[in-house]
């Protein structure tokens, strides 16, 4: 079974690059696979085109343009292609984020640097939710997704306008739950962890990725494609009572006391005493 046959797709921050996927390509590619015809936007066009490419090659139905999230005018333009290419939009994929290295902390982050993050990030998610409801409600529901971080739920020694940005989000995803549930928009969110893109593995150092390995209580940490089963999911018929909800998809890294890890490795040193 399809489970997005005759459904449009709008995905953001979706693309292909030569390292691999994100976890917004790997959403389109699912969402294509599953019958949905594709509408994907990158502020990198060529990894949009490549991505376009391949979901083609598999036979999927897909449309790309160039999309600054910052931008309403960029924004309305992705919205009005997927209406003048498929008729409309059923789903909301909101992937797309914005970062920084110099998000650091409240002291040495530049202001325009925060602005910049929340233009993208917040911002960006209200602007696409407000441009796509129309659609959505007159075709009598849709579903929103909102692929947020675990960054949002507690506080980190760095990325405090990310993480804020993030937090943002969330309540954005139930504040329209709350105001479209009942004319059959769902709209919720997803707090990934640490998720192995091709970006985390060009640019972040093996000793960071084994601190978040050591507090995930999965034996490794997630893929892009894992965190696109949970996307589609929500995305899906399966998840028609599901709504408003910001669901943590990072390997039980948030479900545990901070002390777990550490104590761990006293436990295990205290055995290893004890067994000579």
């Amino acid at each position: 079974m399809l489970r997005f046959e005759g459904k449009v797709a709008i995905v953001t921050g979706a693309g292909l690059a030569e390292l691999g996927l994100g976890i917004g390509g790997a959403t389109a590619l699912a969402l294509a696979r599953e019958g949905a015809r594709v509408v994907i936007g990158n502020r990198t066009q060529s990894t949009a085109a490549a991505l376009a490419d391949e979901i083609r090659t598999r036979g999927g139905d897909v449309v790309w343009c160039p999309l600054d999230q910052g931008s309403e005018e960029s924004i309305a333009a992705m919205v009005e292609l997927a209406e003048k290419t498929y008729g409309g939009v059923d789903i909301l994929i909101n992937n797309a984020t914005g970062m920084a290295p110099e998000d650091l902390d409240v002291l040495t982050t530049p202001v325009e640097v925060w602005d910049r993050i929340f233009d993208v990030n917040p911002r960006g998610v209200f602007l696409f939710t407000k441009y796509v409801l129309p659609f959505m409600l007159k075709a009598g529901g849709g579903a929103i997704v909102n692929v947020s971080s675990g960054s949002a739920m507690l506080g980190d020694v760095t990325r405090i306008a990310y993480g804020s940005s993030k937090g943002a989000i969330n309540t954005l995803t139930q504040y329209v739950a709350t105001q479209y549930g009942k004319l059959g928009i769902r709209c919720n969110a997803v707090c990934p962890g640490l998720t192995v893109t091709a970006k985390a593995k060009a640019e972040l150092p093996t000793p960071v990725t084994d601190i978040f390995l050591k507090h995930t209580l999965t034996p490794r940490l997630g893929t892009p494609e894992q965190l696109a089963d949970v996307v589609t999911f929500l995305a899906s018929d399966a998840a028609a009572f599901v709504n408003g909800i910001v669901m943590p998809a990072d390997g039980g890294l948030w479900q545990h006391h901070t002390y777990t890890a550490d104590m761990e490795d006293l436990m295990k040193s205290f055995m290893a005493e004890g067994a000579h």
